[in-house]
């Protein structure tokens, strides 16, 4: 299916229309309070299921929805309220070709893998990619001097249609770049994409073929069963499963610790960004890079699908692992790094700014790993590029949960197709469509000005198979609240709809229902307004 196609689908298709899996009894359950004890017809409660995944993040989620291809019985427990809550959900939203990936890496692998299957799922799906390519911007002698070796690195790793561009061609693909580029790498295959949505689909499809969501549920032990099982003691109730995948993000290690093993340390990385307002957009066509550094990719400057421009991020190794506030000096760096890149974009006006904490450690490479006696697959130090490389991550770690001996009972089955909201401004939203309005005017009533969000998106949103527990959940399935305003004109009408689960009544999916909130929650971690005198000029 086209892109422009499946972006136009209902919104509310999303929300419940996946049918659910008889092998596993039907649908799974989204919980949030109670004991996380499997109730389907495939496992009475307190039967152990056949794996839980440890992570609600892009990765977790989708080796959820892989695992969701086989008739098991399956799990995710995530310590937050909601999926996508960590690292995924305050990244730099690139869909990487992986062309300056390590060279025979495993990150380099399945980089390659994921942008293919990713690429593929979206367009089926609706989540939103522009394919804007990049330049990798030389400023200096000794980076125009490294361009050539980047461009070989590319083409060790596959990836063919990189090629090199003078001074010239630089200012006239960026006319508004800053004075002094002296040449760039155009990689033409990057491309943005919307970190939100890929999430939120890996797992309405996994809980609609059976899968089982347990969210407010940490885990704080793991300890050897009877009868080969692990025995996981969460905050919400003991559980039992027979294999075990740790993809638990900036905490892998401390999972990993909890089954006797101490072979990698997260460390994280504090990496800050600055949201620029819509008109900015105008200023870049590309995702404009730095040569990176052993830190990272860099500073970029790049177009996010929601219309906005990213400047960003920074790169901070600290020891807190919930240090995800924005810092007077970080942003005052960030500042000074884009008025070089891209003078005119300190002049437009700024939403607001994030931070996000990548789970670095001692080695450059995914660190993947089976125990077979075990029944344990880790999955650890997935940096920036874990978006893109998600679902390759995801059939690689049911490869290796097949050689640890779980039986898959035959080849994966292809899943019931999705169509999600979409979020992207490239395509059509529910505003703009004349046809969705004459069928439901709840689509033509803006709730929130700012980004076109309408009454039906948040009902749809509230009603879905995994529903938002916060505002700001509920922001990042539909965009309310996350323009220009922040949420001051539209706060008071959001919060009502929330609070009223949208004017539907019995909108909980599959929801147990047990653990909703109300009101604007604790607020999200990692993002922080910056509408003060500093920042807002």
């Amino acid at each position: 299916m086209p892109l422009d196609d499946a972006a136009g689908g209902v919104a509310g298709d999303a929300t419940g229309g996946v049918a659910g899996d008889a092998a596993s009894g039907g649908p799974g359950r989204v919980t949030r309070s109670g004991p996380p004890a499997p109730a389907s017809a495939s496992g009475a409660p307190g039967e152990p299921y056949d794996v839980v995944v440890v992570g609600a993040g892009v990765v977790g989620t989708a080796i959820a929805r892989e695992l969701a291809r086989h008739p098991l019985r399956t799990a995710v427990v995530e310590a937050s309220d909601d999926v996508g809550e960590g690292t995924s959900k305050a990244n730099t939203a690139i869909l990487h070709t992986g062309f300056d990936a390590v060279p025979g890496s495993l990150e380099a692998r399945l980089v390659q893998d994921g942008y293919r299957r990713l690429t593929a799922y979206a367009a089926q799906c609706g989540i939103p990619v522009e394919r804007t390519g990049a330049l990798l911007v030389a400023w200096d002698g000794d980076q125009l001097a490294a361009l050539p070796g980047l461009l070989e690195k590319a083409k060790r790793n596959g990836y063919e249609e990189a090629v090199l561009l003078d001074a010239a061609e630089v200012a006239a693909r960026e006319p508004h770049l800053g004075l002094g580029a002296l040449g760039a790498l155009d990689v033409p295959g990057e491309s943005i994409i919307c970190p939100w949505t890929t999430p939120l689909a890996y797992v309405t499809q996994a809980v609609a073929a059976g899968v089982d969501l347990h969210l407010n549920c940490r885990v704080t032990g793991v300890e050897p069963d009877a009868g080969d099982l692990h025995a996981l003691t969460t905050t919400r109730g003991p559980l039992r499963t027979r294999h075990l995948v740790n993809a638990a993000g900036l905490h892998a290690d401390t999972v990993d610790r909890m089954l006797g093993h101490d072979t990698f340390t997260v460390t994280p990385r504090r990496g800050q960004l600055i949201v620029f307002d819509k008109p900015a957009r105008d200023l870049v066509r590309h995702i404009l890079l730095p040569v990176p550094t052993a830190l990272g990719k860099g500073v970029l400057v790049a177009p996010t699908v929601y219309g906005n421009v990213l400047l960003g991020p920074t790169a901070e190794d600290l020891d807190d692992k919930q240090a995800t506030e924005s810092t007077a000096d970080g942003l005052r760096r960030l500042r000074e790094q884009g008025a070089r890149v891209l003078p005119g974009l300190l002049d437009e006006d700024v939403t607001t700014a994030y931070a996000g904490l990548r789970a670095a450690t001692e080695d450059d490479d995914y660190r993947i790993h089976a125990r077979p006696g075990q029944r344990l697959v880790t999955v650890g130090g997935i940096r920036s590029t874990g978006l893109t490389a998600s679902m390759a991550i995801a059939a690689h770690v049911t490869d290796l949960l097949a050689d640890c001996g779980l039986d898959l009972g035959g080849p994966p089955r292809d899943l019931p197709p999705l169509t999600v909201p979409n979020l992207g401004e490239n395509f059509p939203r529910p505003y703009q469509r004349a046809d969705l309005i004459a069928a439901d005017p709840e689509y033509g009533t803006v709730v929130c000005h700012c980004e076109r969000v309408t009454r039906g998106e948040i009902r749809d949103a509230l009603a879905s198979t995994v529903p938002p527990a916060s505002i700001d959940g509920l922001r990042r399935r539909t965009r309310a609240r996350g323009g220009r305003c922040q949420g001051f004109y539209c706060g008071a009408a959001v919060r009502e709809l929330f609070e009223g689960r949208g004017g539907r009544e019995g909108g909980e999916g599959h929801e147990s229902g047990e653990g909703r909130t109300s009101g604007e929650g604790r607020g999200e971690p990692g993002r922080r307004e910056v509408r003060g005198r500093a920042e807002r000029r």
